[in-house]
């Protein structure tokens, strides 16, 4: 900033000025300022700036898996948003594990962002309300608060979950699986609910739906759910996946074992993700609107950072819907 100063003739405070409050200063200074920093090559030292002001003009993000298309068409909610209100976002990766969970948010309290959003493993998780200090803005993404006093965005996924069956169920098929990962995560065991309830209101037994547990929310693992099920004595009549890469997995274990999807065996996921549409024999998937919920959070986020300490805490729940493809719906074939 001296070596603009000096160049453009102004005083440091001068320079500060044009940086930071453009409107205190005159046009003919200002043009002098900019057209230094242009010959120089001047870059802010916002780091610099921050140690100043004990904050910064960042926001942590953290998600369950970063691989997962979902989670992309949230950040580009979340994102867009933020860009716009001058903030950048620090995107974190929990993986589903609860120790990498607790470092991120750690390392974002030690980085002073401004705010968080997180899309938790468990929002019951006991150390989630020590690591999220009372001061910290925070909003929770396809969850609710659990017992912490937040804002969140989310879907009806005991809903969304109800959706898949009462369909599958009007297709003829009273023989149900659900593929799912840790049942840990809220958004898996509300899904479930979701199931049961839709078999209890058309008198299924219980005992109709059988579960499949596996590792993770991948592609891998629904592939190795797909070869699990080739090999059990006794085959569900159609499967709902807690997510579509479980299902895009077991679609082309299917497919490579020449198992015929839906006639065979029917399929829906959850998400919707672009791929989902795309894949060989389209998939039927429960829709969350993914950029939408992003989006609101991000804003939700926003005001309460901009607001005064006597900001209301909301809890907003977007409703799903069912998109009916190929891998589910014999009548349309």
């Amino acid at each position: 900033m001296k070596e603009v100063a000096r160049s453009a003739g102004v005083s440091v405070g001068t320079v500060s000025n044009v940086l930071n409050r453009p409107d205190y200063v005159s046009e003919d200074n200002r043009v002098r300022v900019l057209e230094a920093i242009n010959r120089l090559g001047y870059v802010r030292n916002n780091a610099a700036r921050q140690l100043r002001v004990g904050r910064t003009r960042t926001v942590g993000l953290v998600v369950l898996n970063v691989a997962n298309p979902y989670f992309t068409d949230v950040m580009r909610g979340v994102e867009d948003t933020l860009s716009r209100a001058g903030m950048s976002v620090i995107l974190c990766n929990s993986n589903g594990q609860h120790d990498r969970e607790e470092a991120n948010l750690r390392m974002l309290a030690e980085q002073q962002v401004q705010g968080l959003l997180i899309s938790p493993i468990d929002a019951d998780n006991p150390a989630l309300r020590e690591l999220i200090s009372d001061d910290l803005p925070a909003v929770f993404l396809g969850s609710s608060a659990g017992p912490i006093d937040r804002c969140s965005v989310s879907v009806d996924d005991v809903t969304g979950g109800n959706l898949a069956a009462r369909h599958l169920l009007n297709q003829g098929h009273e023989r149900l699986m659900y593929v799912h990962g840790p049942l840990e995560i809220g958004q898996v065991r509300a899904r479930r609910e979701g199931i049961v309830a839709a078999l209890e209101a058309a008198g299924v037994p219980a005992g109709n739906l059988a579960s499949m547990a596996c590792p993770d929310l991948t592609l891998a693992a629904g592939r190795d759910a797909g070869e699990r099920l080739l090999g059990a004595p006794e085959r569900p009549q159609a499967v709902i996946c807690a997510n579509d890469l479980l299902a895009l997995g077991m679609l082309q274990a299917m497919f490579a074992a020449g198992v015929a999807v839906p006639d065979e065996l029917a399929l829906v996921g959850y998400d919707d993700i672009e791929f989902a549409a795309g894949s060989a024999v389209p998939l039927s998937s429960v829709r969350q609107p993914r950029y939408e919920l992003g989006r609101r959070g991000a804003e939700l986020l926003l005001a309460e950072i901009d607001g005064s300490g006597d900001h209301d805490h909301q809890e907003v729940v977007m409703t799903p819907e069912l998109v009916v493809r190929g891998s589910s719906n014999r009548r349309g074939r």
